[in-house]
């Protein structure tokens, strides 16, 4: 557990002050509690004991904290339903359930003279209506359409509901058919139902690769669109689908390990999500950091965990990480998981580094105006969660043939007198000088210690991500993230990952000259170099701290971290990440 202690107290007659120091040791499993001891009425010495998670094991999540939450928050029980994912070949006329989902396509939807349709599978659906599937879609004016639904109770067939959903002109895409499954999950949770079947109206021509990825992105969209983070809520309701059939995409071994790794992947999504949703009075770098060793613990036979404290990261001179999280009464945790196949020759080594800031003012270069979301800074520990999350799916896969480390350097970014000022010059663990012009970009600081650390594992190839800069929100938007690399293979390598995961990613140039902007007069570099290209400098302020013979790309993931819309966590990286270490495994 982790532990709150009050070790020191100061008192006047105008004000008072407590300050607080965390300790960690083993997770605990007991409720809270709250223990006082007896002292002079001048001072009391208190211990908080509470947990943060209290997850099920079918989730395979042992959340835990133990110390106590400013506004006393305890996030609430919960567990993520197991949908059991089956492949059929069957008359979908005879398929037996609450709810068969049909994806069309535009071209789907044509009618006749007689305004039935064309298409043979809804053809076939609509003479067991009586047509009535053809005359309700022409009232409802559904064409197909890309988000496009209707759910329909018509008696006729084996099912006790019938839908169409809409893909567009065409369905080839890993977004369109995880669309569909999102579609499905929404349309089992406004009718309760607890078993749905889905099929394509035109599914002929399709190969086989083509047949296995579309229908694993209809699992993952399925397991993703049902996720709904209620711990925060006083009230949650549960989604009560526990059974997907996928018919039409054939059968066999094959399909069903790609279906099960998109459920592993999926799991790995919604526990990044998680921790990006957790607000940062919950969510500190204690409670990260024993979020990865419950990790460790979980996949114990593949995965080893090494929590460094703050005289740790003092004694590998990590003083730009420690300037970062000098002003925070959260001590820092620098986390370091190890994934290693349990048999076999390991022959890549890979680090996947996440920038873990749980929180993040801005510092004395404090984040302000009506653009700044600082409420939403919680967020900027968006690329630890995604490492986290793909350690976890990875945990769960065990890619035979190479070795994963998992490097997050975690901490707050605040304000007090013992924080670092605009101007003060700080020294990385590779002996680099770096001048504060700016407290406001720390995470790039946090990133070099947590680079020349993973340069030291003895690996391979490096990916970092971060919510990096509002650069490359406003180069990229909010929808793809930006990428930069010096390795040409390297960019093939994740990008390929990518197009298979659904997630986007544009390369973004390495521009040298920039690094003109850079420059200090009284140190090796600045930490920013204001606003032209500040995605460019950002990753070239980050090469500093990268050995040349280690391929290395950095993912500026501060645009897709987080949904506007749905208010939320997007999970974005896991996916990438855990496609990108299995096509370097033995198994690709």
């Amino acid at each position: 557990m982790a532990v709150t202690l009050i070790t020191s107290f100061a008192s006047s007659s105008s004000s008072s002050r407590f300050h607080f120091r965390s300790f960690s040791s083993s997770p605990s499993p007991y409720s809270s509690s709250f223990l006082r001891f007896r002292l002079p009425p001048t001072l009391k010495l208190a211990f908080a004991v509470t947990p943060l998670y209290c997850s099920s094991t079918a989730r395979a999540m042992a959340h835990t904290i133990a110390h106590a939450t400013l506004g006393l928050t305890h996030p609430n029980s919960t567990d993520h339903p197991k949908i059991s994912f089956a492949a059929k070949e069957i008359d979908v006329t005879e398929w037996k359930g609450d709810i068969l989902a049909v994806g069309v396509t535009e071209k789907d939807m044509v009618k006749d003279v007689d305004s039935k349709f064309e298409n043979p599978i809804l053809k076939k659906l609509d003479a067991h209506l009586g047509g009535l599937l053809a005359d309700v879609s022409t009232e409802e004016d559904f064409s197909g359409k890309p988000g496009q639904s209707t759910v329909l109770r018509l008696p006729g067939l084996g099912s006790k509901r019938v839908g169409l959903i809409g893909l567009g002109k065409s369905a080839s895409s890993h977004s369109a058919f995880q669309s569909l499954g999102e579609a499905v999950a929404a349309a089992a949770k406004a009718s309760q139902a607890s078993s749905v079947a889905v099929v394509l109206a035109s599914s002929e021509g399709a190969s086989n690769e083509s047949k296995l990825s579309s229908a694993s992105a209809i699992a993952s969209g399925t397991v993703l669109g049902l996720f709904e983070d209620s711990r925060y809520k006083s009230e949650s309701k549960k989604p009560s689908l526990k059974s997907v059939d996928i018919i039409g995409f054939g059968t066999g071994p094959e399909l069903e390990k790609k279906l099960k790794y998109a459920e592993d992947v999926s799991y790995g999504v919604i526990f990044g999500r998680e921790l990006v949703n957790s607000p940062a009075n919950v969510l500190t770098p204690a409670v990260l950091a024993e979020e990865a060793s419950n990790l460790a613990s979980m996949y114990s036979d593949v995965m080893t965990a090494n929590i460094l404290n703050e005289e740790q990261c003092k004694e590998l001179k990590m003083g730009s990480y420690l300037a970062v999280a000098a002003a925070s009464a959260n001590p820092p945790h620098f986390i370091h998981l190890v994934y290693k196949p349990s048999s076999g020759t390991v022959k890549t080594k890979l680090a996947l580094v996440g920038k873990g800031l749980t929180f993040d003012s801005g510092g004395y270069n404090i984040k302000t105006g009506p653009d700044c979301s600082i409420e939403l800074m919680k967020f900027d520990m968006g690329g630890s969660a995604a490492v986290l999350g793909a350690a976890k799916a990875i945990g769960q896969i065990k890619p035979p043939g190479v070795e994963v480390h998992f490097i997050v350097a975690a901490c707050e970014n605040m304000i007090s007198g013992t924080g670092m000022r605009p101007g003060d010059v700080i020294t990385a663990s590779n002996g680099k000088t770096i001048e504060v012009n700016n407290t406001d970009a720390e995470g790039r600081l946090t990133l070099a210690d947590a680079l020349v650390y993973a340069c030291n594992q003895g690996v391979d190839k490096i990916v970092d991500l971060a919510t990096l800069t509002g650069a490359c929100v406003v180069a990229l938007g909010t929808s793809m993230a930006g990428i930069y690399t010096p390795s040409d293979e390297l960019a093939k390598e994740v990008i390929a990952a990518s197009v298979r995961s659904g997630e986007k990613l544009w390369r973004m140039p390495m521009e040298e000259s920039y690094w003109e902007m850079m420059k200090s007069g009284v140190a090796d570099m600045v930490n920013t170099g204001g606003r032209a290209g500040g995605s460019i400098t950002a990753a070239l302020f980050l090469k500093q701290f990268v050995n040349e013979k280690v391929e290395w790309m950095h993912i500026d993931m501060a645009g897709p971290v987080w949904n506007e819309k749905k208010k939320a966590a997007t999970g974005f990286g896991v996916a990438t990440l855990v496609e990108w270490v299995q096509n370097n495994s033995s198994s690709s």
